[in-house]
């Protein structure tokens, strides 16, 4: 009986030192798998134009509130060049760790009607969130004589090509702007792009362009001080921000113009679900603290959030809007945009590659 006792015993412990040693199967086959702690360093967010600009002030105010909701700071890197594809290029081109997301605006679902990308940005990157809209605007210097769009209008088809309008990067939505206001006029003006807002606005101020079109963020405080005088702005309904409410719409001037800019927040495809869930779950956080929202509605960008389901629908129903507008193509070809970014493409192809 003893002699039994003591053979059952080894058994048995031979048995749990082949479990431990990995001599049972399936404990090879099926290994624990443990999700590692996420984020457990920096995430670097890619703004793919300049610093000064609406996507950069928006990604800056992200900056100053992420720590605390996502207990790892975020650091802000400038992309700029190629119409911002040298930065979403970067994001596309970038590992799916959850370790590097960026800035992507209107412009992206613009690219596919001006030729061939290193990427297709909607199969190569994953939405994540909406974070503002934003209203475009014309603007021009306050010591100019003109005070409503059809007194600019007028003087552009006395003296064709005279006026200089600057933008955002050729084919950006503020040039669409510029060229579907020459479109609806009649007019002829000539267009041009600049880095980013900041120098955009410089060129204003200092005489280089005579008209400019950019969002409200970057010249509230200068229609404040009487530096700049708004002439239309490029929406619907007039705004309901007390400095701009009595800007009337291109539309009330007779001109369709109708354009709608928006910045969110995507990431490359293939994302790992438990870090997508978090940065879902973060992002969120981030937009609804008071302290972001208050900072984005001082530099008059209010948070207009979308979730990941309807950004990507509104991105692909914008797209497929686009594709399908006569319109826009006429105007496109008119403005000649894809032959001007193959010029630049070949004279700055670091810009682009």
């Amino acid at each position: 009986m003893a002699c039994n006792k003591i053979a059952a015993l080894l058994a048995a412990c031979m048995l749990a030192m082949a479990i431990m040693g990995g001599g049972c199967s399936f404990m090879k086959d099926k290994p624990i798998i443990t999700e590692k702690k996420y984020p457990d360093r920096p995430i670097t967010i890619i703004v793919p134009i300049t610093a000064g600009s609406s996507p950069d002030i928006m990604a800056r105010a992200m900056e100053r509130t992420a720590i605390k909701h996502l207990g790892q700071p975020l650091i802000v890197k400038n992309l700029p060049g190629g119409a911002a594809t040298l930065g979403w290029n970067e994001l596309a081109g970038s590992k799916p760790d959850g370790y590097t997301i960026g800035v992507v605006v209107t412009g992206i679902i613009l690219q596919p009607l001006y030729g061939p990308t290193r990427y297709h940005y909607p199969t190569a990157l994953e939405p994540l969130a909406q974070i503002v809209s934003l209203p475009i605007v014309a603007v021009v210097r306050a010591d100019q004589p003109w005070q409503s769009i059809d007194d600019l209008s007028r003087y552009a088809k006395e003296h064709p090509g005279e006026i200089k309008f600057g933008h955002v990067g050729l084919g950006s939505p503020r040039h669409i702007v510029g060229e579907m206001f020459a479109w609806e006029a009649g007019i002829t003006i000539t267009q041009v792009p600049f880095a980013g807002e900041p120098e955009e606005l410089t060129a204003l101020l200092e005489g280089q362009v005579q008209l400019i079109f950019v969002h409200t963020a970057v010249i509230k405080e200068y229609v404040k001080n009487g530096k700049v005088r708004v002439l239309a702005v490029a929406t619907e309904q007039r705004l309901t921000d007390p400095v701009l409410k009595d800007v009337p719409t291109f539309k009330e001037q007779g001109l369709n113009v109708v354009f709608s800019l928006w910045h969110g927040i995507a990431a490359p495809k293939g994302l790992p679900e438990y870090k997508k869930a978090r940065l879902l779950e973060e992002l969120r956080e981030i937009v609804t603290d008071p302290e972001f929202k208050q900072n984005m509605e001082s530099f008059g960008m209010p948070v207009d959030y979308l979730g990941p389901h309807e950004f990507r629908r509104k991105w692909l129903i914008d797209n497929a809007e686009l594709a399908d507008n006569e319109r826009l193509t006429k105007i496109i070809k008119k403005a000649r945009i894809p032959e001007l970014i193959e010029e630049q493409k070949n004279n700055n192809p670091k810009e682009f590659f």
